[in-house]
């Protein structure tokens, strides 16, 4: 399969609305938007709260608004979304899938999607960076054989639907900690697609910026992705890194802030990028600040123009690919700073400078 231009996957997490487990673990009516409503700047020139303009404080079992998310995205030039799959095992379960339930059931918004699977335990998370006190609140299993059946048969409905991205006749389907994933999970899996009239499952490995990519490999992945963003301060010179240090202790936090500008230095490696496995990812912004407070890593000062740049350059390094994926990091995830909606002060700022740096990579 050759692609004549850039297929722009954007992750799509389904938690803006109530549903009984956040009732239980934070309050009645929680959803990321209670974070992201009591946000305060913490320093001179941190921008927040961040407000979203054109779609409002949501609720996303609304289908209208899902309608508008994913115009919006085609006006930035996103293919498709991948929604986050929360798959917990243990006879089938799962968190968060009434959203991406009602996409399938309903067939709207008629815009193409595939799955990302978060293999990761829920932990009432307390913002230590040795993890003390950190309490598990739903565990992530692995059950065998006959759980991986279960979960293949739920999935396959969706591998099925018209709207589903597949890459050489195999369902595109990430895995968010590849490290955790049992050995024979892929072949598993593989096998079943194939019988099902499928050519096998396209795994993409979401690789963390300290792991090994060749790990992934001896499990059965083929392509991974890797944000390199979260750890750009590590990746600085020893001066920058203090100096990093040293601002964020000045302005009073006990995380870390890096500006946008820095960080995009440090996202692309050339002798990397170019290899037919690897699949960039692009970063509007980040600002966690608003879930973990003056513990929150934050890139600060980030721009439509920035992003626009750093969008031509990740751009660049897919041009020579077969398969031209990127993934976008994130289209709303407003708890984490992340997001390309338009809110109050760029407006659609964000969604004009991917559209145009598209445009201009052709």
């Amino acid at each position: 399969m050759i692609m004549k231009k850039p297929l722009i996957i954007a992750y799509y997490l389904p938690q803006y609305h109530p549903f009984p487990q956040n009732d239980e673990w934070w309050g009645k009516g929680f959803t990321e938007w209670t974070n992201v409503g009591k946000a305060k700047p913490l320093f001179k020139g941190h921008y927040q709260p961040k407000v979203p303009a054109d779609l409002g404080y949501y609720d996303l079992r609304l289908p209208e608004v899902r309608d508008e998310q994913a115009e919006l995205a085609r006006e930035a030039g996103v293919g498709a979304f991948c929604y986050w799959h929360y798959w917990f095992g243990g006879k089938g379960r799962q968190l968060l899938n009434e959203i991406i339930d009602d996409v399938l059931k309903t067939g709207k918004p008629d815009f193409p999607f595939c799955f990302g699977w978060a293999n990761e335990s829920w932990k009432a998370k307390q913002w230590n960076k040795d993890g003390s006190g950190d309490k598990v609140i739903m565990e992530q299993r692995y059950g065998g054989e006959s759980d991986y059946r279960l979960h293949f048969e739920y999935a396959l409905n969706f591998f099925k639907d018209h709207r589903y991205i597949k890459i050489d006749n195999k369902p595109l389907f990430l895995v968010y900690k590849p490290n955790l994933l049992p050995s024979d999970f892929i072949s598993y899996w593989n096998k079943w697609a194939k019988e099902e009239g499928f050519d096998g499952i396209y795994f993409v490995a979401r690789v963390n910026e300290l792991d090994n990519p060749k790990d992934a490999f001896a499990k059965g992945f083929k392509i991974y992705t890797q944000e390199r963003s979260s750890y750009v301060h590590k990746r600085s010179t020893k001066m920058q890194f203090f100096k990093n240090r040293i601002m964020s202790w000045m302005k009073g936090l006990k995380g870390t802030v890096v500006e946008y500008a820095d960080c995009i230095k440090f996202m692309s490696k050339p002798e990397e990028d170019i290899m037919e496995n690897f699949c960039p990812v692009l970063l509007p912004n980040w600002d966690h600040s608003p879930r973990s407070g003056k513990s929150a890593y934050i890139i600060n000062n980030a721009t439509p123009k920035l992003f626009k740049k750093h969008c031509k350059q990740m751009m660049h390094t897919v041009m020579n690919h077969q398969i031209k994926l990127l993934f976008l990091k994130s289209w709303y995830e407003w708890g984490e700073g992340n997001y390309m909606e338009p809110d109050l002060k760029y407006g659609k700022g964000f969604i004009r400078a991917l559209h145009d740096a598209l445009e201009e990579s052709e």
